[in-house]
């Protein structure tokens, strides 16, 4: 008789894997235990040899879907003339040595199995919404502290019945060892003021049904509800929540509903269905006489809408009455994170919401919905939240640390021991409320995970609120560069270790220069960079405002772009411009270009879709950050486009995209009737032609072949697309980032990434 010790590390707990664990001990006919100690789980087996390798190979590659095992290590365990027989799951324990961190399983989406119970008649759980199992439910929304037991997390209120105890201590049930297994009998249950279960269900239903707003108490928060295909209903949503057109996601009962609104590639379904759930942004149909119809306010303007299929119970419940695609947003006011205290979020929706269809499980932690795309193979990842995070991604880190991220999209990043925990969205930090949501979120994973970082990495920009926060704190801090972040996070997800080239492309950043960058080739590794390209640079009247307000920045580019030799547009072209603006704020944006008054210089790719979406009449104001880059996509469609004019040139050592022929070329053929939808892509066409020219001259330069991307501007597909193929017919490798959001949302871990690479070069 052998023994073995054996301890598996990864997210292992909540996931089922004590279950699979003590399931193929006993197909093996071992004897032993399993416990979860601490973030991992530990035990001991007892048998022939044969049975132990077996049992190990098992461990490594059998693993249940929702478990990602990163280590399996086994060792002699103690000799016993005669083990106890049999395998049991013993209690848990936390582990006062153990110093690996601890990984924390997402929330997983109702699995198929537990959607039949829910529809069945004949289940104890038919019409229970918050049923669950090894293979769905909450996970990481609920837990309060490790290991993973029930009494750590916020189901320790909840006893279990009878049935449901059964149900738990029996290794051929499906729910052995569910932590959160509930049913009507014991566990949480629906609320609308003072009905319950059913009752409160038919009022949400009734009020959704009727053209009203409801707020669902979610997995990861609060949602706000409405018919998506009522326009008075969207309407006021975006009334009261003050969000005039920032598209809303769409819930639908099934692939089939989504299928009649979308057209869904094999990629895209596997996402949908996936236990992740994400929001798909996928490509709308145009067909009369489809099943259902969405009111053009749900995403004005775009062909493109987001599509998700129901992640709980409830949802299904909900879909299921009304039978229609349903608006489930963010519980929130515009740019503020979404709420996940009971009382709060009454204070905050009461204006908003017509009911609150709540329940008595507390939210511990809060998750956003995550949202993904596809640009043909590609995934882009637009927010990593529900479902994705915190799961860890790979980095070869020793001494913890710890990056706080950007401003906008905000995550945060805590690595140690060869893993990268990235932070749920949290939103934009200039709102103080969604600045308390990340403290509370850093402090909530950090402790969970076991984490404590002594290194801060943080942004350039001294007025990033993450940047002053960093800097109050008593630890070793590294200043990172929003640009080389960006690509550091691309080349750190895909393994590159080396040097290679980084395209940047987002709406602003603070370069390393004091000025404003967003448009930058640069030699990198992970360490370092030195920049190699950039785009010209032109003014930002108003600074921030012109943000907001593309027209302004489409007059800076047009009145004060960089000179760089070529002629931009004639007088009676920016003229023609001009004249379509407000007379007085035409006249003080020239001002103060004339006088260089409130004007920072900016060599900014998004600003520069910001002035092209202008020039073309699709966005004179904005109410949310990137929305004329949105519009310009959307306009661009399927077109097929003449490039516009354009020129590389050699400036102080770089190589420099100067856009005035660009702009000049553009208002010309704008001006000569070409239609706008043509001018859009054209635009698209040209920035592809232009990367993959000065790459190509960087490296002819003598910089490597490996090319990352990143930066907001590659979310849109069409410029992605664009990029990839041209920097491809190159003979270039070429990678963009699939888990990691390739916005401001992956900015903290390619700081994390810099600063151990810079850590282990002191070393």
């Amino acid at each position: 008789m052998t023994v073995r010790r054996f301890h598996v590390e990864g997210v292992v707990q909540g996931v089922g894997f004590r279950p699979f664990v003590y399931r193929t001990a006993a197909e093996l006919g071992l004897d032993g235990w399993v416990a979860n100690v601490d973030g991992h789980v530990e035990g001991e087996v007892a048998g022939p040899s044969g049975a132990l390798e077996e049992f190990a190979a098992r461990l490594r590659t059998g693993a249940p879907a929702l478990a990602r095992v990163r280590r399996v290590e086994l060792a002699d365990g103690a000799r016993q003339s005669s083990p106890t027989p049999g395998f049991r799951v013993r209690r848990s324990a936390p582990d006062g040595a153990g110093t690996a961190p601890r990984e924390i399983p997402p929330d997983a989406a109702i699995c198929d199995a537990c959607l039949r119970e829910l529809r069945d008649p004949r289940d104890r759980r038919h019409r229970y919404p918050f049923i669950n199992c090894t293979d769905c439910g909450p996970r990481a929304t609920i837990i309060e502290d490790l290991p993973y037991d029930r009494d750590r997390t916020t189901m320790r209120r909840f006893p279990l019945c009878a049935d449901c105890a059964a149900e738990y201590a029996d290794p051929g049930d499906r729910r052995f060892h569910a932590e959160p297994v509930a049913c009507p009998v014991c566990g949480p249950r629906l609320a609308w003021e003072e009905l319950r279960d059913e009752e409160a269900l038919r009022a949400a239903v009734k009020i959704v049904g009727d053209g009203g707003i409801v707020a669902l108490k979610g997995l990861g928060g609060y949602q706000l509800v409405c018919d998506a295909g009522d326009p008075a209903a969207v309407t006021e949503l975006r009334r009261r929540k003050r969000r005039p057109v920032k598209p809303f996601a769409v819930m639908v009962r099934d692939l089939a509903a989504a299928a009649s609104l979308a057209r869904i590639s094999s990629n895209e379904r596997r996402a949908l269905t996936s236990p992740e759930r994400p929001v798909v942004l996928l490509a709308r149909r145009r067909l009369r006489g489809q099943a259902f119809v969405l009111a053009p306010q749900v995403h004005p303007g775009l062909d493109r809408v987001g599509l998700f299929l129901p992640t709980t119970g409830l949802h299904h419940l909900l879909l299921d009455e009304l039978a229609r695609p349903l608006v489930v947003t963010s519980g929130n006011l515009s740019d503020e994170p979404i709420a996940i205290d009971d009382g709060r979020a009454r204070r905050a929706l009461a204006a908003v919401a017509d009911g609150f269809l709540t329940h008595d499980r507390p939210i511990r932690s809060r998750y956003d919905d995550s949202v993904v795309q596809f640009a043909g193979q590609t995934r882009i990842t637009v927010r990593r939240a529900r479902g994705l995070a915190p799961a860890p991604l790979s980095l070869p880190v020793g001494t913890p640390v710890a990056a706080v991220g950007a401003q906008l999209k905000h995550t945060f990043t805590l690595a140690a021991d060869g893993r990268a925990h990235l932070g749920p969205h949290t939103g934009d930090l200039s709102d103080v409320s969604t600045y308390d949501a990340f403290l509370a979120s850093y402090r909530q994973l950090r402790e969970l995970t076991g984490i404590e970082p002594a290194v801060l990495a943080h942004d350039l920009h001294p007025g990033y609120l993450s940047t002053q926060w960093a800097k109050a704190q008593p630890l070793r801090r590294i200043a990172v560069q929003h640009h080389h972040a960006h690509v550091v996070a691309c080349a750190a997800e895909h393994g590159v270790r080396g040097p290679f080239v980084g395209v940047a492309y987002d709406g602003l950043g603070l370069g390393d220069d004091g000025t404003l960058w967003g448009g930058e080739i640069l030699v990198a590794d992970r360490c370092g960079y030195r920049r190699a390209g950039r785009f010209a640079t032109a003014p930002l009247p108003g600074g921030d405002a012109a943000v907001r307000h593309p027209s302004r920045t489409a007059l800076g580019y047009l009145l004060g772009g960089e000179p760089l030799g070529s002629p931009g547009p004639d007088a009676r072209l920016v003229r023609s411009f001009g004249d379509r603006l407000d007379p007085a704020e035409a006249a003080a944006v020239r001002a103060m270009v004339g006088r260089d008054v409130n004007c920072p210089r900016a060599s900014s790719a998004g600003r520069l879709f910001d002035t092209v979406a202008a020039l073309l009449g699709l966005a004179d104001r904005v109410s949310y950050e990137g929305e004329a880059a949105v519009l310009l996509e959307a306009a661009a469609g399927d077109e097929h486009a003449v490039p516009l004019a354009h020129r590389v040139v050699r400036e102080r050592g770089l190589w420099v995209y100067d856009s005035a022929p660009t702009l000049a070329d553009l208002l010309a053929r704008r001006l000569g009737g070409e239609p706008t939808g043509r001018l859009a892509a054209a635009f698209h066409l040209t920035l592809g032609i232009v990367t993959a020219e000065v790459v190509a001259r960087v490296v002819a330069d003598g910089a490597p072949r490996t090319v990352c991307l990143g930066g907001g501007c590659f979310v849109n597909r069409r410029l992605l697309t664009e990029v990839k193929r041209r920097l491809r017919a190159r003979g270039l490798r070429v990678l963009v980032g699939g888990q990691v959001p390739v916005g401001d949302g992956g900015i903290s871990y390619g700081q994390a990434a810099v600063a151990v690479a810079r850590l282990a070069g002191e070393e």
